[in-house]
């Protein structure tokens, strides 16, 4: 199995890096990831990623607990147990669907929202006591890291990210 070098840069401001990701891409040269300790606007469609289609899933996760709700609400209070509450017969959903609005509401948030955890957690691969993947402990407090894969051509991407004010370079074998 043979391993590649990868080329380290660190930053220590988010400005900084995203102007960097932004020069080393109009360089023509692949950046494999960017850590950071907090999220940055704009890195996503500098890098050049697709974008995410995590609204789909949430939107289908709404429906299905919309769904769930009315069936709910539908087979406890008309079907199962009709009741009498307030002189409000329980002959039709229909005539009772204002009631149950908060009931609809609150279920189909309850879906999107968990469903959207455990699909965030299983897209992004962190499962429980995964050990994490930063190459570097400081990417977690208040620096930033661009990693990118080497091609015999060290020395301009060195150059280029001095240029682009990288605080430290490091050359790495990525296993």
């Amino acid at each position: 199995m043979s391993s590649s070098k990868v080329i380290h840069a660190f930053y220590n401001d988010d400005e900084v890096v995203l102007e960097a990701v932004k020069t080393v891409k109009a360089a023509n040269h692949h950046i494999e990831e960017v850590f950071c300790p907090f999220p940055v606007h704009g890195l996503d469609k500098a890098m050049g990623l697709a974008p995410t289609r995590m609204a789909i899933t949430s939107f289908m996760y709404g429906i299905t607990g919309l769904s769930v709700a009315i069936w709910l609400t539908y087979y406890t209070m008309i079907a199962d147990w009709p009741q009498d509450i307030g002189g409000k017969p329980s002959f039709s959903w229909a005539e009772n669907m204002p009631a149950f609005v908060p009931i609809m509401f609150e279920l189909t948030v309850f879906f999107a929202a968990h469903l959207m955890v455990i699909t965030f957690y299983m897209r992004s691969r962190i499962w429980p006591f995964k050990k994490a993947e930063n190459p570097d402990p400081r990417t977690t407090d208040d620096h930033f890291l661009m990693e990118i894969e080497v091609h015999d051509n060290e020395e301009e991407l060195i150059s280029l990210l001095n240029e682009t004010g990288a605080l430290e370079i490091n050359i790495v074998d990525k296993h």
